[in-house]
């Protein structure tokens, strides 16, 4: 499954791409002020609303990101992409992958992986992921026999991309960052990754991925956080045969605590600005002198 050609040296293609569970933080209002300017004049910026996780996601705070960034300045191509309108040609993106045998029914709960870990007798030396405690595998040998009796008695399940066997049908892969300079894609480090769940069709590691093939975006920016992501976003593109586009992860805001802006957090919010009296410049002002300085 392919989407495009090779790249061509032209301006950048770049996107913005929240998820509305939340009113727009000073952080991600930095993000997509970076990639706003990465475009440049002669580029493209796209905006992209990644709601796949309906539970959180809500109108209100979608429609209140349009209204903050068009408050900051900021104009993007339309239509605006949202990925819950897309659902179905997600899951034609996981079928293709498990007709490939790349994929696997897991049926463990957080809990059970939990307990299985803290159970095991090398416990304490147990290599850490991205995520945390890397995926012990436990479903991963289950018979085809018994994934269906499981499936058939509706227990809920994600799909787990057999990264190893990816791996070694994908060869050696490597990817430019901006920033980091040239790269080379350790996959592993997520072990057998959840690329969907019976109830969503797609994670944000398979989401976000082929909508950026999809879209043509070729400059990728976003936060250092997600730089680990990048090793399977970049696995992903080779078992699609889509182009691989340039990254920059930028550096993050930071709160007083030193910890990054975050919704969790309760980051200051551009809407909460926006109230207090502020204008736009003096939000952008305000980003710039968080903007960690190397």
């Amino acid at each position: 499954m392919a989407i495009g050609g090779m790249r061509s040296a032209l301006p950048p293609v770049t996107r913005f791409a929240p998820s509305p569970t939340g009113f727009l933080h000073l952080g991600a209002a930095y993000s997509a002020l970076f990639a706003a300017a990465a475009a440049g004049r002669k580029g493209r910026f796209l905006l992209r609303i990644e709601g796949i996780d309906g539970g959180r996601c809500r109108p209100e705070f979608e429609a209140a990101i349009y209204e903050d960034l068009a408050w900051l300045g900021l104009t993007w191509e339309t239509p605006v992409r949202r990925q819950e309108e897309h659902f179905a040609a997600y899951a034609e993106v996981v079928a293709g992958l498990n007709k490939d045998g790349l994929l696997y029914p897991c049926f463990c709960t957080r809990a059970e992986i939990q307990r299985e870990i803290a159970g095991a007798a090398s416990a304490p030396h147990l290599q850490l992921g991205p995520d945390g405690p890397i995926y012990p595998g436990t479903c991963r040998h289950l018979s085809h026999a018994e994934q269906r009796r499981r499936i058939d008695e509706g227990l809920p399940y994600a799909l787990r991309l057999r990264t190893n066997e990816a791996r070694a049908s994908a060869g050696p892969l490597t990817w430019h960052d901006d920033g980091l300079g040239e790269m080379t894609a350790m996959p592993e480090i997520f072990c057998d990754v959840v690329l969907a769940r019976k109830d969503v069709p797609a994670s944000y590691h398979l989401a976000c991925t082929w909508d950026d093939a999809l879209q043509g975006v070729t400059l990728v920016t976003r936060g250092e956080d997600l730089v680990p992501a990048t090793h399977i976003h970049r696995l992903l593109q080779a078992l699609w045969k889509v182009p691989t586009p340039r990254y920059r992860h930028h550096r993050l805001l930071v709160g007083p605590d030193g910890k990054k802006f975050s919704k969790r957090d309760q980051a200051p919010t551009v809407r909460a600005l926006r109230e207090g009296g502020c204008d736009p410049a003096d939000v952008i002002a305000m980003i710039d002198a968080q903007v960690p300085k190397i």
